[in-house]
């Protein structure tokens, strides 16, 4: 499947594209082949933006730096906005309850699972 990402859904994000959102994009793709065709590449790059955004974030490990913080919120906030336009309810909440089982852990200092295995489940959520 070729790239059909909107350059909207990429604004202000673009320099993180060969930085690895595009990689973690490609792989979301086959996991949201159930889904109807247009809302495919927006679920697969909201997928993509929270993962990102959870690395960049330093979520489990050292801190990021304030502006690589902000822009891994940027990330976080970015793909709410896709969900809500493109996801079903369940998706959303599955999501929301992946992000706080991420947050939790770390912030309790014990493993931060997966954030790949958490939202290929939560795309399952349908």
């Amino acid at each position: 499947m070729a790239v059909q990402v909107a350059d909207r859904d990429l604004e202000r994000l673009e320099s993180l594209w060969e930085d690895g959102l595009s990689d973690a994009y490609r792989s979301y793709l086959e996991a949201v082949e159930g889904y109807e065709p247009a809302a495919q590449p927006r679920l697969a790059l909201a997928a993509a933006l929270v993962e990102v955004g959870i690395r960049l974030q330093g979520l489990g490990g050292r801190v990021a730096a304030p502006p690589t913080l902000l822009i891994g919120d940027l990330c976080l906030a970015r793909s709410s906005r896709l969900l809500a336009d493109a996801a079903p309810q369940s998706v959303q909440v599955a999501f929301a309850r992946a992000i706080e089982e991420m947050s939790w852990a770390a912030a309790s200092g014990r493993a931060v699972p997966r954030t790949r295995e958490l939202l290929l489940s939560a795309l399952d959520a349908k």
